[in-house]
């Protein structure tokens, strides 16, 4: 009898875990990303990524973009920023990573 009131218990943590996965998969596709790139204060260029609603989500997005990008970076005030100019292969990350390619929008 205990044992398959723990099955149960289990079968509703893998049901509410698919339901979060459809929720953060239908979030990534609703967002409008915005990348852009500014001079930073020292002349330098920098990669600017806005747009995410969930700052847990950016702060795990700006962690992959540095690693795959093999440059700094940081997420601060609800932006990414990357030390150089990324604009051709963040987008691509981007999409790889569940973002709808028609809602990341590339700024001149």
């Amino acid at each position: 009898m205990g044992l398959n009131s723990n099955m149960d218990e289990g079968s509703k943590i893998i049901g509410a875990s698919d339901e979060i996965g459809i929720w953060e998969d239908l979030i990534k596709e609703q967002q409008k990303i915005e990348v852009k790139v500014e001079k930073s204060k020292y002349k330098k260029d920098v990669t600017v990524i806005s747009g995410f609603t969930d700052p847990l989500e950016a702060k795990r997005i700006a962690s992959l973009l540095k690693s795959k990008l093999a440059c700094g970076g940081t997420y601060k005030n609800n932006a990414i920023t990357l030390q150089g100019n990324h604009l051709g292969r963040v987008k691509d990350i981007l999409i790889s990573e569940g973002y709808q390619d028609s809602n990341i929008v590339i700024m001149p």
